[in-house]
């Protein structure tokens, strides 16, 4: 058995374009896990910073490839819960950052291949990840990156499968409760080694997911492509082209009460009545060119270009949208974005200290039309809910930012080295209002957003297996567009009220190899000023707020462990108390109270009996202690435990053929839990109801032409 070996390279994710994971023990003893960049590979632990990575093997292994809540769940400080809503996302936070989101993904900022998911005001998504192209999946918790910004919580960056030799085709099938399939194919190879001009590489996918869903009214139907080309021009340079396209129509089943969720879990009632749902359509392309300037110096820019309709129906009753100032219950968004991130990297000496330097421009713009409409039509004196009716809403908004930054890696000792750069991050944000009628005025307006974002991190090795460091970052984070749309008490106009939150964060961690196994450990403590959080939400609109004060403390563990040639340990431990250190509540004082959405506890382990080939086995257990559902804190979801078990059987033959049978059991104990709850929710409607126990099975077959 080879035992797993780590490399002592500077920090990818700090001071390069892109990451990917080489390898997993999941997938052999033989393989060695490490994270490389364009020029340098580094591991886990030699990172100055809380950082994990999971590998696009053991996304896919005995998993639907459907959501990344499948696999993402023993990343400690990641909170990542199936909100069993495809119309709403995933909800996704990094040490509580992004729990405020009632859909998509805030506080956060998400990668792909180099492509923001993120758009410039901060909201994101993950609707467009193609889990059948992943090659991995790095997460960065804490803001220690200056090479990403408009963000507090941290990165999540995936990369995609790069293409190489042999070609290889595969088709897989997934089947499970109710009603959910997804079909897919996947086309891998290239021509050449990559090192010749002319070598061209590629990786193609295409996926369809059908589902009736868990609860009522929450059936949905998602299309989805994915597409890398890469081509070598010369020994020096290569270009890729990336594509993708999502198209998914939902239904929402919206929230619960508690009485609703314990009487029935898997009713929708206002859903039904209004026919709530949503549709989204997605297409972006961007193109990357990587040169060696030289052996000391790397160029890289990427330019993309995308754009995303949204339709949304929601659950308003028609009495408050006959208020004149009313936006209506039927949003129209149009989004049009694109941007252009260079960077130049350049290794040396500087006074005789090895240093390496990045340095470039982000610039990202997104023009956004958005209109509203009432979400009813009158015919022959009766009123019919859930259709489009009249236009309440007409708007035009930009918001682009331009953010210069530097990142220095410096080897002070052989046991000493120092990471430290800045980000000056700008944001600007203009409002165009077309619907001007009657007692509805201009709502037009701007504003904008400047602030220098410092991040420094020193690391001292003990040893060859041990290595602890100390860092400091500062976090910015916007209001999103949708944030800024609405105000408290139906009033007109946009909430530029609204201030951006700008959070500090120190850490000290530990990272020790012992035998087969990485040990891992932070302790961090962000303090927030001007924290936005959600102030009421209802009929599927939310408005915020600024709080004032707000402190995170936690403790993150970590062990991932290969006993054996075939088997894998891994296990994680967040302890994460946040809580308001001023007022949030208004008359309420809510001073010391705990923030909303965000579990105190959370525990994973899981243990892997995964061969090559043959026979595999697999079971991994989840615990979430209770999650606070308003400011309050008078409404909780409450604690629980969940299992799952999966089994499969790898069968090789004639060489060139895969196929790969598997089952899974989730929640195995059939446990009746809360997924998630919808943070202030202002009819009491916080609960996001988790399925029974539930059943999938799997095929996948694969080809390679040797």
């Amino acid at each position: 058995m080879k035992i797993v070996q780590y490399g002592k390279m500077s920090l990818s994710l700090l001071v390069a374009p892109a990451l990917s994971l080489l390898s997993s023990p999941l997938l052999a003893a033989e393989e060695t896990l490490v994270v490389t960049a364009t020029q340098d590979t580094i591991s886990e632990l030699d990172t100055p910073a809380a950082v994990s990575v999971v590998n696009g093997e053991e996304m896919r292994h005995a998993a639907p490839r459907i959501n990344l809540s499948e696999r993402l769940s023993g990343v400690p400080g990641l909170q990542v819960q199936n909100r069993q809503n495809y119309a709403q996302d995933l909800q996704l936070s990094v040490r509580g950052f992004g729990s405020r989101a009632t859909y998509g993904v805030r506080g956060v900022r998400i990668y792909v291949d180099g492509i923001p998911a993120t758009m410039p005001d901060g909201q994101g998504q993950t609707s467009n990840i193609d889990i059948n192209s992943v090659e991995s999946i790095e997460v960065l918790r804490g803001p220690f990156s200056v090479l990403y910004g408009n963000a507090s919580g941290g990165v999540i960056n995936v990369t995609t499968t790069t293409g190489t030799q042999p070609p290889t085709l595969e088709a897989s099938t997934y089947y499970g409760s109710f009603g959910s399939w997804r079909n897919s194919v996947k086309a891998t190879g290239a021509t050449g080694d990559g090192t010749q001009a002319g070598d061209v590489d590629y990786t193609i996918s295409a996926s369809r997911f059908t589902t009736h869903g868990y609860r009522h009214h929450s059936s949905a139907q998602k299309n989805l492509a994915n597409a890398k080309l890469g081509v070598r021009l010369n020994e020096a340079s290569k270009l890729t082209l990336l594509l993708n396209s999502v198209d998914i129509d939902a239904n929402d089943p919206g929230g619960l009460t508690e009485q609703e969720w314990r009487g029935n879990p898997q009713q929708a009632p206002r859903a039904e009545q209004y026919n709530t749902r949503k549709s989204t359509k997605q297409t972006q392309a961007g193109l990357r060119y990587d040169r060696q300037l030289s052996a000391n110096d790397d160029l890289s820019v990427m330019a993309y270009a995308g754009v995303r309709e949204t339709t949304q129906y929601q659950s308003i009753p028609v009495a408050p949208q006959l208020n004149p100032t009313h936006p209506g219950g039927v949003i129209e968004l149009s989004r049009h974005y694109q941007g252009i991130d260079s960077r130049w990297t350049h290794r040396g000496n500087l006074l005789a200290v090895p240093v390496t330097f990045t340095t470039g421009l982000d610039y990202q713009t997104l023009s956004e039309k958005r209109k509203g409409y009432e979400n009813f039509v009158a015919e022959n004196g009766i009123t019919l809910l859930g259709e489009k009716g009249d236009l309440r809403r007409n708007e035009r908004n930009l918001m682009w930012n331009l953010d210069p930054y530097l990142q220095t890696a410096w080897q002070l000792t052989d046991k000493l080295s120092l990471d430290a750069g800045v980000r000056f991050s700008s944001v600007w944000f203009d409002s165009n209002d077309n619907y001007i009628i009657g007692k509805n005025g201009d709502d037009s307006g701007d504003a904008s957003y400047h602030k220098w974002l410092p991040a420094a991190a020193l690391k001292y090795a003990l040893s060859d297996a041990w290595n602890i460091y100390t860092s400091a970052g500062r976090g910015f984070e916007t209001p999103t567009i949708n944030e800024l749309s609405y105000r408290d008490g139906n009033l007109p106009g946009l909430n530029f009220a609204l201030q951006p939150a700008t959070s500090d964060t120190v850490e000290v961690g530990s990272k020790t190899r012992v035998g087969n196994s990485l040990l891992s450990a932070a302790l961090f403590q962000t303090d927030t000023d001007n924290e936005l959080v959600a102030d009421q939400s209802s009929g599927g609109r939310t408005t915020y707020k600024n709080a004032a004060e707000t402190r995170r403390r936690g403790i993150e563990l970590s062990a991932d462990s290969q006993p054996g040639y075939d088997w894998r340990v891994k296990m994680a431990w967040t302890y994460l108390d946040a809580t308001y250190r001023s007022n949030a509540c208004g008359t309420d004082d809510c001073t010391g109270n705990r923030i909303p959405g965000i579990a105190r506890n959370m525990g994973y382990a899981a243990l892997e009996y995964a061969p090559p080939e043959g026979f595999y086995a697999g079971t991994e257990v989840r615990y979430m202690s209770d999650i606070q559902a308003n400011d309050e804190n008078t409404a909780t979801a409450p604690t629980y435990t969940v299992a799952s078990l999966n089994s499969g059987y790898k069968l090789r033959f004639r060489e060139r053929w895969m196929l790969d049978v598997w089952g899974r059991v989730d929640n195995l104990f059939d446990r009746v839990y809360v997924g998630s709850v919808i943070v202030n929710e202002g009819n009491n409607r916080y609960y996001e109801p988790a399925p029974g126990r539930n059943y999938g099975v799997g095929v996948n077959l694969s080809y390679t032409f040797l």
